[in-house]
């Protein structure tokens, strides 16, 4: 790329080379998530990935978008930027993930109000980190310089993730049943949904200084380093589990909380009936609901009140997988059952 530049577009406030240095301070992270199936590096106008279908009767891909919402003006505000990758990362495999797919590949959009090579490729450093932890590949991206349309220090970030799955083992809640067990793996945070209620909770707009305060109630760390905290990563806990367990349903809890989450991996006819005194309720949880006089229906309506995901298993098979997902790392505990109702979910 030495003979592209644009003396012209630069005036306009685009400068091509700096995406150039980007892409060059970025390769390092990328390298890191190579797999299998990467067929060539990054930099070319698609990426290429072969796909590994061996033992696999009727191999399906599963795929998955999303961005980190309003999360990303907390990195901006604390100008910390290797992390929130990472969110964008689960926000699309923990989708996947719950169809019982493996994901394979990832690829990540920057829209920025001024390409700085340094920041991008912090961003992408966490990209490539939240792949390492999924085991995906990073084999592409883009980045634009959107001069005009946003402040020259702003960015959002969003991505695409691709899995596989053998069609006979896609997750599908046909086989839940009345007795089977909820079994909750409990979140990292706010992980990365309610930011804007959070925003208006701690006034961030107007006084960003609410952000910096060491507080007592979430164990001296101040509000801006608690609510950036990355989005948990279920993938190989999970994986993990569908190989000796009969999953008989995931839900990936995000925006909509408990309340929309959980009852699309309910059929039906049937209800989970979550004990919500058995819910470990996060320290952060507890301050937005008494800063922001936040209801506590709202509260479950709104975030994952410490719980990332929720799985169901037959009541007989409880116990082989807490020992399981504690084995991967995973606080996972029984939060309820499935009876029959047509509420899809009853909050106890």
């Amino acid at each position: 790329m030495k003979n592209s530049r644009s003396e012209s577009y630069a005036a306009a406030g685009v400068d091509i080379t700096a995406g150039y240095k980007a892409v060059e301070l970025m390769k390092k992270h990328i390298a890191r998530t190579k797999n299998e199936g990467c067929l060539d590096d990054v930099g070319g106008f698609g990426g290429c990935f072969g796909l590994p279908v061996a033992g696999m009767e009727e191999p399906v891909l599963v795929s998955g978008t999303d961005g980190c919402g309003t999360k990303v003006k907390m990195a901006i505000l604390m100008d910390k930027h290797d992390t929130i990758g990472i969110d964008a990362v689960a926000m699309c495999v923990n989708d996947i993930i719950c169809c019982g797919a493996k994901p394979l590949f990832f690829l990540d959009y920057i829209a920025c109000g001024k390409n700085i090579p340094e920041k991008i490729a912090a961003i992408v450093s966490g990209v490539a980190e939240g792949c390492v932890q999924s085991g995906a590949a990073l084999i592409g991206g883009e980045t634009a310089e959107h001069p005009g349309m946003m402040p020259v220090e702003d960015y959002d970030l969003a991505g695409f993730a691709v899995g596989i799955v053998d069609k006979k083992k896609i997750l599908d809640n046909t086989r839940m049943a009345e007795g089977d067990v909820v079994i909750a793996l409990a979140s990292s945070g706010v992980h990365s949904n309610g930011f804007s209620l959070c925003r208006k909770v701690f006034d961030i707009d107007n006084n960003p200084d609410n952000l910096y305060t060491p507080c007592e109630a979430l164990g001296g760390k101040s509000v801006a380093e608690t609510l950036l905290t990355p989005t948990r990563i279920y993938v190989k806990s999970i994986l993990a589990l569908l190989n000796k367990v009969d999953v008989k349903g995931i839900s990936h809890i995000t925006g909509g909380g408990f309340y929309e989450n959980i009852p699309r991996s309910i059929p039906d006819g049937l209800c989970a009936k979550i004990d919500k005194n058995a819910v470990k309720v996060l320290p952060i949880f507890d301050l937005i609901a008494k800063t922001g006089n936040v209801p506590e229906r709202d509260m479950y309506n709104t975030y994952n009140m410490g719980v990332g995901m929720s799985v169901v298993v037959p009541a007989s098979e409880v116990d082989t997988a807490l020992e399981i997902l504690r084995a991967n790392g995973e606080d996972a505990y029984v939060i309820g059952s499935i009876v029959k109702g047509d509420e899809k979910i009853d909050l106890a």
